[in-house]
């Protein structure tokens, strides 16, 4: 094997952060974090184009591709205060699912076996059940828990005559031993879908579903709390799942199956930020940007803003392990800087 490279498109890394190569272990020592491309939509129901999401993820935005982004709200570069790295595109051939899986899957095994979070960009929400099981096959199946941002619950059975598909990987995780359904918490669920017997199969499973219903009503702030709680229970760490469309369309449009009633953008960033600062992260995925159905790069700079929220959180949460302190949200922009401009050559 080869660097990856990319599988559509020119081989960019995410936001120019270094290179890396899977099949050189030591080009990726000592990194803490390893960015994967995922470019498969081969599980898709409905709209395709979620293989061009990676491409998309790694280069929407408007600064320069420097590998250097320091965050207003925590103060830490999550680009440079970690190691970030990329790896490139998996091959992932979307006309064959039971192949490009467990290709994703070994990819990211390797990565977590180095001791560095896999951060994977999408692809349909099919490469979830590779992921998660991919960081469990090191931590130890049963050991790690899903926080999962939705508008679908991802747990269907048979689908179009196959199990595999972007509305099962949840059902698939579960059912593998990987992960453990009441370790199992979603967010953002709302609209038509999955029927009643879908809906027995998890409450079986003892899953934890936010609707967005229960959400307007308790807050999200108080879900997120009793989600974390629960995740952090008996697991070793938490993978954080995040497909776009838990957002309202309004909020990202270039998604395969738009669902409208949804969290606003800064709902999601906030959210994401919380955890990676709060939660032992272990992975992350970011997946159903689907390029030719957005407009005007709403939905992958959203996303992209997904990735540095998580990235920028868990160096400050590394930061504040370090040294000991406990970051505080409320603190002002320009708290603890002076007051008093300094002019290198005053007149």
């Amino acid at each position: 094997m080869t660097r990856y490279g990319a599988q559509f498109g020119p081989d960019i890394t995410y936001l120019g952060v270094d290179r890396c190569d899977l099949d050189d272990p030591a080009s990726f020592a000592g990194a803490d974090v390893v960015v994967l491309g995922a470019p498969f939509d081969g599980g898709t129901s409905h709209r395709p184009g979620t293989r061009f999401g990676p491409q998309a993820i790694r280069m929407t935005d408007y600064l320069p591709h420097d590998g250097s982004r320091p965050s207003l709200a925590l103060r830490t570069d999550g680009l440079r205060d970690l190691r970030v790295l990329d790896a490139g595109d998996v091959e992932m051939y979307s006309g064959d699912i039971e192949t490009a899986l467990p290709a994703l899957e070994a990819a990211v095994e390797t990565v977590a076996r180095s001791g560095a979070v896999p951060v994977v960009l999408g692809g349909d929400h099919s490469i979830a059940f590779a992921d998660a099981k991919g960081v469990a096959n090191v931590l130890g199946h049963g050991r790690v828990s899903m926080i999962h941002f939705d508008a679908h619950a991802d747990t269907g059975d048979i689908e179009f005559g196959s199990l595999w598909g972007h509305g099962q990987p949840m059902r698939r995780l579960i059912e593998s031993g990987a992960l453990r359904g009441d370790r199992f918490l979603q967010v953002g669920l709302r609209g038509y879908w999955p029927p009643p017997e879908t809906l027995d199969w998890m409450a079986a499973q003892r899953m934890r579903s936010y609707e967005m219903t229960e959400i307007g009503h308790r807050g999200l702030d108080a879900c997120l709390t009793e989600a974390s709680a629960i995740a952090t229970d008996e697991c070793d760490g938490v993978f954080l799942s995040v497909d776009i469309d838990v957002c309202d369309p309004g909020h990202a449009p270039g998604t395969g199956t738009p669902e409208p009633g949804g969290l606003t953008a800064r709902q999601l960033l906030d959210a994401v930020r919380r955890l990676c600062l709060e939660l032992p992260v272990v992975g992350i995925d970011v997946v159903e940007v689907s390029p030719p159905y957005d407009h005007a790069d709403i939905t992958a700079a959203l996303a992209n803003r997904v990735v540095l929220e998580a990235l920028s959180a868990l160096a400050r949460r590394r930061r504040d392990a370090r040294d000991g302190t406990r970051w505080d949200p409320a603190l002002p922009l320009l708290a603890n800087r002076p007051d008093t401009p300094t002019q290198e050559n005053p007149s």
